[in-house]
């Protein structure tokens, strides 16, 4: 269906249904942006009333039209919407653009017409953009095809551009000039019944015209389809992403605006993350880094040089590389040399590589050139700053020739000068991008880094573990006999155990005699906890006790339990006490499932104990995970340090750590109910650096779960 696209994107012919002589509207508009862009194609207004409209002859009705139509591009009012769909089909119109607003963003009424919208366009076998969108454009020269109200007409480039805010995109398409960028092609989806982001990424995929992929996301329908058309595009071109709705607010007002749930932003920004996506959070930041996309190759590596006429900037410059953890190259001393033979004396031929202000532009010349050259670099910044009468626009023109002369190394201008000089550059054809600032230049540089160490990331693969599944359903099933939505700390950890993650020694005691028995088993120090299937925060009531050292103190220890119990009126959900060996340990990680009503599963990890809520050193994917994914995940966290063994402590045992996050996810993936799952802490062993569940709580979606484990019980990964 993807290639049905094609009746949209390249059409052959129009039909402007709703067309009008009317001016400034829409029906208006788009007769005259066809027309002014010169589409390679027929164009057929329809207007009830006929006669003629932009000097083309109108029909009365679709059906009257005497040519085969691709495109219908709608534009009447929302009531009539329906029964156009109708006589597009019966015309054999493939392709609907429907510009009409009034659907499901105006609640519920509009939602049941979009409904039945996209019921006649999938039994027709139709595809759709909108309702309530801007339109399409195509600038591919077969095509030439400005099918939106935008005011100004396109910009010829290379960028596959999809939002889903049509105002947005109009604005965007008229300062296209200014920014010194331009589209391949522009999808406006409004509400995006039938095609959305995902559906125009699967069509861009092998589109070579379209060499970038932009979009302006308010929700994603569906993260699942997403992941997986993401994640492979990605390796082959760059997608890059404004997705707005990142305040609870924004995402209320997102809601409204196109009657799509947002979705939480750390699920989004999970998904985006995992899929290879470059997330931007404002426009300025997408569309500069679009320009560097658009005049700059993927680089070999993430050597950086810079070249300046100023040391101030080289410097601030150079910091912000390292900060983005790329690498100052290394400059050989051959292109040392050759550097000396022609700068002064005064010149600094290190990295950076000062010419110091006399330099003029022959120097600039000959520097660049020469630095391309150096097998050592990956990726060069050039600044200029104005002395001793230089030219900027002659300075660009000069490094641009350069550039030309030597495409397969990415180089980005930082000109410290007027904003007169970006208005000019915005009337020429330019082959590298320019920027006021070097913190600018080495952001575009770092995105293009991360495109490259994306591209060359392993694939990833999602294990599966040989575990115990029937001792889980008995777990949950005996939960649900009980109207438990929560497992005590006993069936939590059991859980755990039967998944073959790693736990303290432990055992279930229900009076005194059976306590003393564990903990002379499992030996001294132990941990006692109390199990309850009505109190799941035993901190907070006192049911937990550590480090107790012996026989006689487990006793008192117990005694108190039961007292403090008693006194708060919480024996009666008293299940027992876990005896727990007490592992030794200062570090405290936390890993886990929070489920999110859109995205599903994610998985989490990072610093736990008191500090989880604290300091927040926590990321999050969304399940299942790969090994890629599980590893990325550990590294990807500050107390990744403590991890690898700070001040002289026993590393962790980072591969078992990772298993535990794939076997968490595998859990998830076969129990899709399980809607919560704290592992706090996982505590890192002083003795052999294994990460080891020290406790554990489960919940699940009570309905959901005596559903699923009354079907089929299939492995969600495929391997039972």
């Amino acid at each position: 269906m993807v290639a049905n696209l094609d009746k949209i994107m390249k059409p052959k012919s129009i039909a402007v249904i709703g067309a009008s002589t009317k001016e400034h509207t829409i029906g208006s508009d788009i007769m005259k942006r066809l027309q002014e862009y010169k589409f390679n194609g027929n164009i057929y207004p329809v207007n009830p009333k006929g006669g003629i409209i932009e000097g083309l002859q109108a029909y009365t009705n679709v059906l009257e039209i005497p040519g085969e139509v691709d495109l219908a591009i709608i534009v009447v009012n929302a009531k009539f919407v329906l029964d156009t769909i109708d006589q597009c089909h019966e015309k054999g119109i493939k392709g609907l653009c429907i510009i009409t607003a009034g659907f499901k963003e105006t609640g519920k009424e509009g939602a049941e017409a979009e409904k039945q919208l996209l019921a006649k366009v999938k039994e027709y076998g139709m595809r759709c953009v909108g309702p309530n969108c801007l339109g399409v454009v195509n600038t591919l020269p077969e095509v030439r095809m400005d099918g939106c109200f935008a005011e100004s007409l396109p910009e010829r480039g290379h960028i596959g551009f999809v939002s889903q805010s049509g105002a947005l995109g109009g604005g965007i398409l008229n300062i296209l000039k200014d920014l010194n960028l331009g589209f391949a092609q522009f999808i406006s989806i409004g509400n995006q019944a039938d095609v959305n982001a995902e559906t125009a990424i699967e069509y861009w995929e092998n589109e070579k015209d379209v060499e970038q992929i932009l979009l302006y996301m308010e929700s994603i329908q569906n993260p699942a389809n997403f992941r997986e058309l993401a994640t492979r595009v990605t390796k082959k071109k760059p997608i890059l992403a404004l997705k707005a709705g990142r305040s609870a607010a924004g995402a209320s007002a997102a809601s409204s605006h196109t009657g799509s749930l947002a979705g939480a932003d750390k699920a989004a920004a999970a998904l985006l993350k995992q899929s290879g996506v470059i997330r931007e959070f404002s426009l300025e930041n997408l569309f500069a880094t679009a320009k560097v996309f658009a005049n700059c190759p993927i680089p070999k590596g993430d050597r950086v040089a810079i070249i300046t006429n100023s040391g101030g900037p080289g410097i601030m410059a150079t910091d912000a590389v390292c900060e983005y953890g790329m690498q100052m190259a290394k400059i050989t001393d051959e292109t040392k040399e050759k550097l000396r033979s022609f700068l002064p004396s005064a010149a600094s031929v290190k990295n950076p590589i000062d010419m110091i202000a006399s330099a003029p532009i022959e120097h600039y010349k000959q520097t660049l050139e020469t630095v391309i050259a150096d097998e050592n670099v990956d990726m060069i910044i050039c600044i200029y700053l104005p002395f001793l009468g230089l030219k900027d626009i002659d300075v660009a023109k000069a490094l641009m020739e350069i550039k030309a002369a030597n495409p397969q190394k990415p180089v980005i201008g930082v000109f410290m000068t007027t904003s007169e000089f970006f208005a000019k550059l915005s009337d020429m054809d330019v082959n590298m991008p320019f920027f006021m600032y070097s913190e600018q230049a080495a952001d575009g540089l770092n995105r293009l880094n991360q495109q490259r160490l994306w591209m060359e990331r392993p694939e990833g693969k999602i294990p599966c573990y040989d575990v115990d599944r029937a001792k889980v359903e008995s777990i949950i099933k005996g939960a649900l006999k009980e109207d438990r939505a929560q497992l005590t700390t006993l069936e939590s950890i059991d859980v755990l155990q039967a998944y073959g993650i790693r736990a303290c020694k432990y055992g279930l005691a229900t009076n005194e005699e059976e306590v003393v028995n564990l903990g002379n088993s499992i030996g001294y120090p132990v941990v006692m906890k109390m199990t309850s299937k009505t109190t799941s925060h035993k901190t907070d009531v006192g049911g937990v006790v550590v480090n107790i050292k012996s026989e006689e103190q487990l006793r008192k220890e117990y005694k108190g339990l039961l007292s403090r119990l008693e006194e708060k009126g919480l024996l009666e959900g008293l299940e027992g006490v876990i005896i727990q060996e007490m592992v030794k340990g200062s570090r405290e990680m936390v890993c886990g499932i929070a489920t999110d009503p859109q995205y599903g599963p994610m998985m989490m990890f990072g610093l736990g104990g008191v500090f989880v809520e604290v300091m927040k050193d926590v990321t999050f994917r969304i399940a299942p995970l790969t090994d890629v994914d599980a590893s990325e995940m550990i590294k990807s966290v500050k107390a990744y340090k403590l991890l690898e063994g700070a001040r002289g402590t026993t590393p962790a045992q980072m591969d078992q750590i990772q298993e535990t996050l794939l076997r968490l996810s595998q859990l998830v993936s076969d129990y899709k109910f399980i809607d919560e799952l704290d592992i706090n802490p996982l505590l890192i062993s002083e003795a052999t650096g294994e990460g080891i569940a020290v406790d554990g709580r489960i919940k699940v979606r009570m309905e959901e779960a005596r559903k699923a484990l009354g079907c089929a019980e299939s492995c969600a990964c495929g391997c039972c």
